[in-house]
């Protein structure tokens, strides 16, 4: 039997960036997570910084722009040099790492604020994972966790009818999908519970696109997409409908 593995975007970094990162919904969800993370683009202190799992880095460049000094790493080869070419063009510094983020924590120090976005979904053992990197977030500091939310993929599914429902029925739709469909989405209400467990008090809770990716492809082509991200920005912090957004972003902070 193959063993479970933490996914590796080195073959899929271009179509990540086409279907992710080049898209009005890519922009709506560092839209939001800039907001959620204001408070760090304004500190006037310089503050440490890691970022794990870091992908193509634009929050983190935002975060090194205003003095803070930035640690990356990425299990991606490919991923982390698109970083560290995007660091180098504005001219800002950090520390970069290829390595997996739990190989690589033990090594680190504590931090005034952790980033780990769209990672969790992708990890072999998400919860445990979890833990090593949240454990780098010193007392007193935050943590920013962004994830897949396995309420919209049970709902996407079940939408869409046919064969899916049978998958959900037996609990076996994790990891069907395209390339880019996580195979670990994750439940809001338990990972609150984990960083609850942990010592971590929830101060921000957003839902990204909480109506957006429901649409059909007709409805989305025949509305008014300013519309539709008002309707988006009016809710994402709601109850209920912030738990239905196809991500779901956390700001935790860490007792003292």
């Amino acid at each position: 039997m193959k063993s479970k593995q933490d996914k590796n975007f080195d073959h899929l970094i271009e179509r990540f960036e086409k279907k992710v990162y080049a898209t009005a919904k890519g922009d709506w969800r560092l839209k939001l997570l800039r907001e959620d993370l204001d408070v760090f683009y304004r500190s006037p202190a310089p503050l440490t910084v890691w970022d794990a799992g870091c992908g193509f880095a634009q929050i983190s460049l935002g975060l090194a722009e205003k003095g803070h000094r930035l640690t990356l790493c990425d299990l991606s080869e490919k991923m982390l040099a698109r970083a560290r070419q995007l660091f180098q063009k504005h001219g800002q510094p950090a520390e970069f790492h290829h390595q997996a983020a739990q190989d690589l924590a033990p090594h680190l120090p504590p931090f005034d604020l952790v980033l780990c976005h769209a990672v969790l979904e992708w990890l072999a053992e998400p919860i445990p994972t979890l833990q090593i990197i949240a454990d780098r977030v010193k007392p007193g500091g935050t943590l920013s966790l962004l994830f897949y939310n396995r309420n919209a993929m049970v709902y996407t599914n079940a939408l869409k009818g046919g064969w899916r429902w049978q998958h959900l029925l037996s609990d076996s739709y994790l990891g069907k999908g395209d390339k880019l469909t996580p195979p670990n989405p994750q439940y809001p209400h338990e990972v609150i519970e984990h960083l609850k467990l942990w010592g971590f008090e929830i101060t921000a809770h957003t839902g990204i696109r909480v109506f957006h990716d429901y649409l059909d492809k007709g409805t989305l082509e025949h509305s008014d997409q300013s519309e539709l991200f008002e309707l988006e920005y009016r809710h994402c912090r709601m109850p209920t409908y912030r738990d239905m957004g196809r991500y779901v972003h956390l700001v935790a902070v860490r007792a003292q």
